[in-house]
């Protein structure tokens, strides 16, 4: 396994936590995620911020890694987001795109249907 592999593993294995403060240090001082129906934030506080805004209806989430790739600092992982906010469960496909800069993450850009998690949880 390769050291961005690892990370990015650890990084879907730290979803479960619910802690916003670390998973945003997985992120570079200026990373960058962008949650592709939204606005991408820039910032480790920024990012921190909008995971937090996600979290708080979250009772619990566990993110299966269907598929994962490798090339150098590029790693893409096709997964299931399993989550759970409060009495309602959404099972979401996303792919990840993760760039990673010095053994953090750079640039993320996640796909996936807004309209399937927003059907699911209503």
């Amino acid at each position: 396994m390769t050291e961005s592999e690892r990370i990015i593993r650890n990084f879907v294995r730290a979803w479960s936590r619910l802690d916003a403060d670390e998973l945003a240090n997985f992120f570079t001082e200026d990373g960058i995620y962008h949650n592709m129906p939204m606005q991408p934030e820039q910032g480790r506080e920024d990012v921190r911020k909008l995971i937090k805004g996600f979290i708080t209806t979250w009772t619990e989430t566990e993110w299966e890694i269907r598929n994962l790739l490798c090339a150098g600092d590029l790693v893409i992982v096709e997964r299931i987001d399993r989550t759970k906010a409060g009495t309602r469960s959404v099972n979401l496909p996303c792919t990840g795109v993760f760039e990673l800069e010095g053994g953090r993450i750079k640039r993320w850009r996640d796909y996936f249907d807004l309209a399937t998690y927003q059907r699911e949880l209503s």
